[in-house]
């Protein structure tokens, strides 16, 4: 049985592609994972080719040939997706994941897509959320959880980890020290994925 995971967002900038990447890489110690990026940026294609992540990254337009009998399957979208693609997205997998940054420009859009996605199984997660004494990663949480978003209870720190994988071409997993911090969150979040899909 392959679960698939599709990750999109309403803008860009908000970790869509990190997000893929990061949650492939942590499948991929549980199962056989491709990420299929259908991100016009073509992020985890450039990613994989500047090092050496540890799945497949397939081009959407050749994703066919390599995605069957596989366990995992994450599909890297472009942004921007309207509520008709939206319905879609979430009908095609079995959790769409919308990264978002904690922000007041980010809080309306994001009520406004849950509202479009209605019962689809889906989970809004806060990305790029500044360090603590900051508190706006766990009052944009709070904001969606009372207006009814399912959300993840992990958040993934700002972390200039990030950039710096992404340049060796390499999960955030692989770096050293202090770089590795947001590896922690990541695995938080695909604890709580495979407990959503334990669950289903």
């Amino acid at each position: 049985m392959t679960t698939i995971l599709t990750v999109t967002g309403f803008k860009g900038g908000v970790g869509k592609s990190t997000t893929a990447i990061h949650l492939a890489a942590y499948l991929s110690d549980l199962g056989d994972t491709v990420l299929v990026d259908g991100d016009p940026n073509r992020t985890a294609l450039s990613w994989a080719a500047r090092g050496h992540l540890p799945f497949t990254v397939a081009d959407e337009r050749k994703a066919m040939k390599v995605i069957q009998g596989r366990d995992f399957i994450v599909i890297d979208t472009p942004a921007r997706p309207d509520s008709t693609d939206l319905k879609e997205l979430a009908e095609g997998c079995d959790l769409l994941i919308l990264p978002t940054t904690p922000d007041v420009v980010s809080l309306e859009p994001m009520l406004e897509t849950a509202s479009a996605l209605g019962e689809a199984s889906y989970r809004a997660l806060l990305t790029i959320v500044p360090p603590k004494p900051s508190r706006e990663g766990e009052a944009m949480r709070d904001d969606l959880r009372d207006n009814g978003v399912p959300i993840f209870e992990a958040m993934i720190r700002r972390a200039a980890g990030f950039q710096k994988a992404a340049l060796a071409g390499i999960p955030i997993k692989a770096m050293t020290g202090r770089d590795r911090l947001g590896w922690l969150d990541y695995e938080a979040v695909g604890k709580e994925i495979m407990e959503i899909l334990g669950n289903a």
